[in-house]
């Protein structure tokens, strides 16, 4: 959500001219995030985010747009895609594919409590239930096969240690993926980012879920293993918090319990989270696009987090 592409009032005007949403009133660049171009746009009728996708392309966008759509229709608190008059939610501003969704109220719990997490855990249950009916099929463009694809131009740049840990962990998930257990986890299309910066509390009830541009088919194990990895840790060390970690999987739980496959493959999942966000992370510090507000998160606290999952599992 960094400003890649600087957009001005009058080009947004001009794109809330096919819509029945009011006329602008305020427009703000949205610094956080590294991936796209986003925009908080104010209208005399409500309040919404414009987004302008930098390396989607306008054939992979209908998977995500739809996603939202069809999570909102089964009251997951998400973004809502608009739709202009001639119905479509995909449009293109300034030479990009852009989208209009709707601004969810409230703000981050950057420092959350159990209560949050709880919260976290049964909406992450709820969501992969809603998906599970979801048709259309993108892989997790983050996944094994990028993480392997990018690894190469990245192990010069490191240090011994650190490239020793990384074709270690690439072996081991690799290893993990290709057998049957893994084949068997239940799978649909998941969020893969819900990291604390990517809900909304209003007055301590969780209120949203955003930034859905990661999304794709997953395991639902990855999914919660990538929010156990942010919501229930240490940050200083990676170490998990058992009251935090504990209330978000049995929130989660009582949703939806873990099949005994599951709950034995947890702590690869848990590596596997950690791996795919710390080789992200070292792409963007070591191999980076140009962005005017872009604001890159250090690759080291994945790090340590990978190294803490894999020398304590459990």
């Amino acid at each position: 959500m960094a400003v890649f592409t600087p957009v001005d009032p009058s080009e947004v005007e001009r794109l809330l001219a096919d819509f029945d949403l009011g006329e602008l009133t305020a427009l703000q660049g949205i610094a956080s995030g590294i991936e796209n171009t986003n925009y908080f746009v104010d209208t005399t009728s409500g309040r919404y985010v414009l987004t302008l996708f930098e390396r989607l392309d306008a054939q992979q966008l209908p998977f995500y747009l739809q996603l939202m759509h069809h999570l909102a229709a089964h009251d997951i608190p998400v973004p809502d895609p608009m739709a202009d008059r001639q119905g479509r939610v995909l449009r293109t501003v300034k030479g990009k594919p852009a989208a209009l969704v709707t601004r969810l109220r409230g703000r981050s719990e950057l420092q959350p409590a159990p209560q949050h997490c709880a919260q976290i855990g049964a909406c992450l249950a709820r969501m992969h239930l809603a998906a599970a009916d979801f048709a259309p099929r993108q892989p997790n463009l983050r996944g094994l096969d990028w993480q392997r694809s990018i690894a190469p131009p990245l192990l010069p740049l490191l240090a011994s240690s650190q490239a020793q840990l990384l074709r270690a962990e690439l072996a081991h998930q690799i290893a993990v993926q290709a057998g049957p257990d893994y084949a068997a986890l239940p799978r649909s299309a998941v969020h893969a980012d819900l990291f604390r910066d990517n809900a909304l509390f209003d007055d301590g009830r969780l209120s949203g879920v955003f930034d859905w541009y990661f999304a794709g088919v997953d395991t639902w194990l990855f999914d919660l293993a990538v929010a156990l990895n942010d919501w229930c840790i240490d940050l200083a060390s990676g170490a998990f918090d058992a009251l935090r970690h504990d209330a978000l999987l049995d929130a989660y739980q009582q949703v939806r319990a873990l099949r005994p496959l599951e709950r034995a493959l947890l702590p690869d999942a848990l590596r596997a989270a950690a791996l795919r966000f710390w080789i992200s992370r070292l792409a963007d510090l070591h191999l980076p696009r140009d962005a005017a507000l872009l604001q890159p998160h250090d690759p080291t606290h994945f790090e340590r987090v990978l190294r803490a999952r894999a020398l304590q599992p459990a």
